[in-house]
């Protein structure tokens, strides 16, 4: 992916919860956003980038992806892969919170579409397709512990807190914007044995 990796995952996952929302049938929509947006309205859900790094284990990788040519009829071999020497692979950790509409049952009807989300994400934890430019990104729950959580919450003192969960999304990668240039082919094998005679010049 390109520099807009970050938001097409973000996008690739918002997607995936409104599949779980509508499976639900609990009314509301997902918001991309602080959990103390003043924009989330009518929100089942609240899906927040709340932060990215490096993946340690793929930070001196090539990335290696298929070429956007489409393949040609056989016999005739695909185009090459392209090859980026200097991408950069992120870790993303989102929040996913139920939203603030609750009525006179309070969190119930929100946790119910919670657990539908979490259900779809264990069950389908990639993320690949065109949504993601045809790369697989893999989606797993996280534990938090209660100290990093109160952290975070801390952070929106005007919000009230509610059930949350984390996934971590990787390897999200950030290509340059070119592939390494192809090295040209050869086009004349020679093989030259013993010395080569020089003429003397009188």
């Amino acid at each position: 992916m390109k520099a807009d990796g970050i938001l097409k995952v973000t996008l690739a996952l918002k997607k995936r919860l409104e599949k779980a929302l509508t499976a639900s049938t609990v009314p509301g929509t997902v918001f991309v956003g602080p959990l103390d947006d003043p924009d989330v309205g009518n929100a089942a859900l609240i899906l927040f980038l709340y932060r990215i790094v490096p993946n340690a284990s793929l930070r001196n990788t090539e990335h290696r992806v298929p070429s956007p040519v489409p393949p040609p009829p056989s016999p005739i071999p695909p185009p090459p892969v392209q090859v980026f020497r200097s991408p950069l692979p992120l870790d993303l950790y989102f929040l996913l919170t139920v939203g603030t509409r609750g009525g006179s049952e309070g969190e119930q009807q929100l946790l119910h579409a919670l657990g539908f989300a979490m259900q779809l994400l264990h069950a389908e934890s990639e993320l690949t397709g065109t949504d993601v430019s045809h790369e697989t990104v893999r989606v797993t729950l996280e534990s938090l512990a209660t100290e990093e959580l109160s952290r975070i919450w801390a952070l929106f003192p005007t919000a009230n807190y509610r059930t949350t969960v984390a996934y971590l999304a990787t390897p999200v990668w950030l290509d340059p914007p070119e592939p390494e240039p192809r090295a040209r082919p050869v086009v004349e094998d020679q093989l030259f044995a013993g010395h080569k005679a020089t003429e003397a010049v009188v």
